[in-house]
């Protein structure tokens, strides 16, 4: 070998030591490993922008199906009340029923009877029913003959003078009673008041 050829070769041996990584300080080969392991790789801002996307559409198709169960809710929500409306009064009307039976026992009675006092108790008997009918629905009267006038509960059709100084504004006849329903009034009382 010739002195050029091992000063070549000494140069490449040199150059290839500047090339190779300075020793790391001594570690445990282990945690070296871990430390490499454990530290994530930034991502490029392509995948960054490939996740968001991701996220996105996740997002919105998310948004998208609670739209679909909000609008099928509104749907049949509005159904509901609509047949709600429709058929609200089925029940009290099926209720009314035996009363109607009644009434039409009551109108055959008359034409073939001529007894008033059975008739009588027998209108009673039904009007009775009627009026239990009503308090299970809680719709109960007014009380108004002898009370002060309330124009909350109380329409008067006339003013009457009273000789008693003490019936002035109060209720001194009631043509019509007034009904009320769950504290609310469902017909107001056509009340005569004192003057």
């Amino acid at each position: 070998m010739s002195k050029k050829d091992k000063n070549k070769e000494m140069k490449q041996q040199r150059q290839a030591a500047a090339q190779e990584p300075a020793a790391a300080p001594e570690a445990p080969t282990g945690q070296a490993e871990q430390q490499a392991e454990q530290a994530p790789a930034e991502p490029t801002p392509e995948e960054r922008i490939a996740e968001l996307e991701a996220a996105l559409e996740k997002e919105k198709k998310e948004y998208l199906f609670l739209m679909a169960d909000f609008d099928n809710f509104r749907k049949r929500t509005r159904q509901e009340k609509m047949d709600l409306l429709k058929n609200g009064a089925e029940g009290a009307m099926r209720e009314l029923l035996p009363v109607v039976d009644d009434f039409e026992r009551a109108l055959e009675s008359i034409a073939h009877s001529d007894d008033v006092e059975s008739l009588k108790e027998g209108v009673t008997l039904i009007y009775n029913k009627f009026v239990k009918y009503l308090e299970q629905q809680h719709v109960t009267a007014i009380e108004s003959t002898g009370k002060d006038f309330d124009a909350d509960l109380h329409e008067a059709v006339t003013m009457f003078p009273t000789p008693d100084e003490s019936m002035r504004g109060k209720v001194i006849d009631t043509p019509t009673k007034g009904y009320m329903i769950n504290d609310k009034v469902l017909r107001h009382a056509k009340v005569v008041v004192g003057q």
